[in-house]
């Protein structure tokens, strides 16, 4: 080499002069590439006309740079160059040409013009695939690899000499967009940075390209070819599909009922082999032997080799749908009731779309038809999950490419997010509730996929007002097949809609919906009341007041559900990686009693919908109501549909169905222990679906002499007479030392004699009616059966004379022998039951108190702190209470242990009674 040649060779690598030549996002990349090495000097960008207002980025980015833009709307006119443009391509005086990516065609004036020649980017592994639409036809005829060539310009079509390639391997799930994005985009803006500094650095190859497996392909981009051949295998059918996904879409047509034609373009394909679809509607496509198949999952094709293609989206028009939509009529209401908030989101939105697409932005304003292509959505999509924080995908775009269609989209998603009522105001058959001076509307119709609906074959059950024994109204009755319904929603809903609500959006969701129970809790409290007969004001304070603190309290735990990481031993000389993933079960069963309505509700349910899960409740068939009223704010807070679903019924059919259905993975019931037992035998038989039992209770109360008696009195009488004795946790059992028992017993009874006893709507009401006629009959039973073993009835035991309504008069029992019915049984009604015990005998007392098969809770009233805990240490149950009782609270766990059931509510330990653990490991 001679010195001259030396010499301007260092001149090349300490200011090369560069040309770019092209247009798109790709290009703008490379050339902020280029420009981070100092040692080039880019002399000018050549791109193409602004169309309308909208400039291409690689303009803007270079005017941003003071780099010279030249826009040429073509380079020559009838295969002469122009020698206007000629001249301004020559006034730069390049020593290389980059063409990015450039859709003109560019004069060999031009690529010659550069004295070192020029290097084009091309997206196929040369000499395959030459042509515009090279990455459409890696994937249409199934290539197992996919990449790009950098190579040296020549007067044909990508025959040039090679500069450098690169591949990578083709996924079964990739598309033209994602093959786009993950490898062809970024690795090509590395590697054309990598070709330039070769280039300068004189090391770049010239590598003749073989004509041995040579292809040229047909242009995508004409409409002709788009057209899709299902006479062909499913994997050709596949291919295709994703081949021209997302832009521009297979083109089919679809013959319709009335013999006309409809072309539609076809996205999301998949190989599909998971069995006959249930429920499927034919549709006629052209050029397919047999029908098409619509179903919940999409569109169903058959190849010519019996193996199957299923389609998940089809544009019809301009419109985006879901292919299993084909058949569906009715579309979504817009929303028109936007608040000034969102109409300022609208505001910074149209600013988005004007900064990509150049131009004013109108309500019917369509971000395709105005020039937008693929890269323009990804774009689009980062900039608006940047501005509002919203989980989207370039499938919403394509979706929704009308820019109100969109912004009522993003609305959506942000009222889903927040907790807004979505726009959608909730219809349904219902009854006017006029009591407690208010006037309520009550929906009285199961609650399905977010909408009320009637029960099969209209089915209902009369709700009685347990105060006046007045049939409040007809409550629709679930069947079988209904619980399928519900079911089946809440399938969809869980690997649907549900998974694209992240867990903060989900906190927020029942933060809204926790502030709207509190806005509501007036009417809830009205309706618990005249519905189960709890007292107004407790009803208020604890039926409707904790499931507020439980939905509130589980709302915060949403996205603190973690794993964890577990060292573990490797094999040498490979490191191991080891964690767990706390995941959600999927739809859950939920099965409530009658004592505390809506309170059991929330207890499961803020825990379930807080680790993630769908669900479905039967709530229990005398009082339905508050758990309906909770669907319709469930619909006001934005929760998608079919995550929560209602269904009144009967525990027989309705209940059984839950228990026994195979998409249900774990349900949760609080109720007898008899049917418990059943329940988890049907769990068992079903699918062994986990399940968490809150069963029924014995609970004793030791009162020791040493103890606060005032205190000890106070606590007695509420531990049995709280919520008309209807509490699970109710002390069933009172061991009284010998020494103030007599004292006890006598100011239970002076309290008793006082005690309001009347209408739960009452402020002054202390005792209300007991929740259904069959359970007031079951504690006359219970009561008469304890005087005949022997046990002295000192108070009540029967309904309260001359009074309409399911009153219970509080009773008390004393001298109750160990083996009578009434010590081991649990009555669930306002019932004491007191025996003696000498304080001399800590041991015996202790031994009494275990000696049963329930285990739910327990208490000690007594000074002395040695004793309290010797006390908590021994006793076996899930709750221990010292010196006060019925003392529960959102945050402390909640369950029995024995036959008062497993598996807790309430508190961090009621989140893994609807979690699954898995755990991950990975060698490197």
């Amino acid at each position: 080499m001679d010195l001259l040649s030396i010499e301007y060779q260092q001149q090349i690598k300490s200011n090369l002069r560069i040309a770019i030549i092209g247009q798109s996002n790709f290009a703008a990349d490379v050339l902020e590439l280029i420009l981070e090495r100092s040692k080039f000097q880019v002399v000018g960008v050549f791109t193409i006309p602004d169309k309308g207002s909208r400039e291409d980025v690689l303009a803007t980015t270079a005017a941003s740079h003071n780099i010279p833009v030249f826009k040429f709307a073509s380079w020559r006119r009838k295969g002469v160059p122009l020698p206007e443009v000629l001249e301004q391509y020559r006034s730069v005086k390049a020593e290389l040409n980059v063409l990015p990516f450039c859709s003109q065609f560019i004069p060999m004036e031009v690529i010659d013009g550069a004295r070192l020649g020029s290097i084009c980017y091309h997206p196929s592994i040369l000499p395959r695939h030459r042509g515009a639409s090279a990455i459409s036809w890696t994937l249409i005829e199934g290539d197992e690899v996919a990449g790009f060539s950098i190579f040296w310009a020549d007067d044909g079509l990508d025959t040039g000499p090679l500069l450098l390639q690169r591949q990578t391997n083709l996924e079964p799930t990739d598309t033209l967009d994602t093959i786009y994005k993950r490898f062809l985009y970024p690795e090509g803006v590395k590697a054309m940075g990598l070709a330039v500094d070769m280039v300068a650095d004189g090391t770049a190859p010239k590598i003749v390209q073989t004509e041995v497996g040579a292809t040229y392909d047909p242009a995508m981009f004409k409409v002709e070819n788009q057209q899709i051949c299902l006479a062909q295998s499913a994997v050709g059918i596949f291919n295709f599909v994703r081949g021209l996904d997302s832009v521009p879409g297979a083109v089919a047509t679809v013959v319709l009922d009335d013999g006309t034609e409809e072309q539609v373009r076809l996205f999301g394909a998949h190989l599909y082999s998971a069995g006959p679809v249930k429920d499927g509607k034919a549709l006629k496509l052209k050029g397919l032997a047999k029908p098409a198949w619509v179903h919940e999952g999409g569109l169903l094709i058959e190849g010519t080799d019996g193996a199957f293609v299923n389609v998940r989206r089809i544009k019809r028009g301009t419109k985006m749908i879901n292919a299993g939509d084909w058949f569906k009529q009715a579309e979504h209401q817009p929303i028109t009731d936007f608040s000034e908030d969102e109409l300022a989101k609208k505001v910074q939105l149209a600013s988005i779309w004007q900064a990509i697409l150049k131009a004013p932005i109108e309500g019917a304003t369509d971000f395709f038809a105005a020039g937008a292509g693929s890269m323009d959505v990804v774009r689009l999509v980062e900039e608006v999950k940047d501005a509002f924080d919203v989980p989207l995908e370039n499938e919403n775009v394509f979706m929704a490419p009308v820019f109100d269609e969109f912004f009522d989209q993003l609305v959506r998603n942000l009222r889903q997010g927040s907790g807004g009522a979505g726009g959608k105001q909730v219809e349904y058959k219902g009854f006017q509730l006029k009591a407690n001076k208010r006037d309520i509307r009550v929906p009285t119709q199961l609650f399905i996929n977010g909408e009320f609906v009637d029960a099969e074959k209209n089915r209902v059950l009369d709700i009685v007002n347990p105060t006046d024994e007045t049939v409040l109204c007809e409550v629709a009755c679930a069947s079988v097949n209904d619980v399928d319904k519900a079911v089946q929603a809440a399938h969809k809903a869980f690997f649907g809609s549900w998974k694209q609500v992240s867990a903060r959006q989900r906190g927020q969701l029942m933060l809204k919906l926790a502030d709207l129970m509190e806005q509501y809790k007036e009417d809830l409290a009205t309706i618990e009341s005249v519905d189960s007969g709890a007292v107004y004001t407790l009803a208020l304070k604890t039926h409707i007041g904790m499931s507020i603190d439980a939905w509130r309290y589980f709302a915060g735990w949403c996205d603190k559900i973690q794993g964890n990481t577990i060292p573990v031993n490797p094999a040498r000389p490979n490191n191991v990686l080891t964690f767990t993933r706390k995941e959600p079960i999927g739809v859950c069963g939920l099965v409530t009693p009658w004592n505390y309505p809506l309170m059991m509700l929330s207890w499961k349910m803020a825990a379930c919908i807080a680790a993630g899960n769908t669900c479905l409740i039967k709530p229990a068939q005398t009082c339905p109501l508050t758990a309906l009223k909770f669907a319709e704010l469930s619909v006001l807070a934005g929760f998608p549909p079919g995550v929560i679903n209602v269904l009144p019924g009967k525990g027989s059919d309705a209940g059984q169905a839950v228990a026994d259905h195979p998409l249900v993975r774990k349900l949760g019931f609080t109720g007898s222990t008899p049917i418990g037992k059943h329940i988890m035998k049907s769990c068992a038989d079903s699918n062994l679906k986990k399940c968490s039992l809150e069963l029924g209770g014995k609970s004793p109360l030791v009162i020791f002499a040493d103890c606060d008696l005032d205190k000890a009195v106070k606590h007695g009488m509420s531990s049995v007479f709280f919520n008309k004795g209807e509490n699970c946790i109710a002390a069933g059992r009172l061991f009284v030392e010998d020494r103030i028992h007599d004292e006890f017993v006598r100011r239970v009874l002076k309290d008793l004699r006082s005690m309001t006893i009347g209408d739960p709507l009452n402020r002054s009401t202390a005792h209300g009616p007991q929740n259904h006629k069959a359970h007031m009959d079951k504690l006359i039973e219970y009561c008469e059966r304890g005087v005949a073993e022997g046990a002295k009835l000192v108070y009540g035991g029967c309904r309260v004379p001359n009074m309409k309504g399911y009153f219970f008069t509080p009773t008390v029992f004393t001298d109750v022998e160990d083996n009578m019915f009434i010590a081991q049984e649990e009555s669930f009604g306002p019932i004491m039951i007191i025996s003696k015990f000498n304080g001399s005998d800590v041991d015996s007392v202790m031994t009494r108190a275990n000696r049963s098969e329930y285990g739910l809770a327990s208490g000690v009233f007594t000074k002395d702190i040695s004793k309290a805990l010797s006390f908590a240490d021994r006793i076996e149950a899930g709750t221990v209470f010292v010196n006060v009782y019925n003392k529960t609270d959102v945050a402390a766990p909640f369950g029995g242990f024995k036959q008062s059931g497993f598996g807790k509510d309430l508190g961090q330990e009621a989140l893994n009674e609807y979690l699954k653990t898995k755990c991950v490991t990975i060698e490197y």
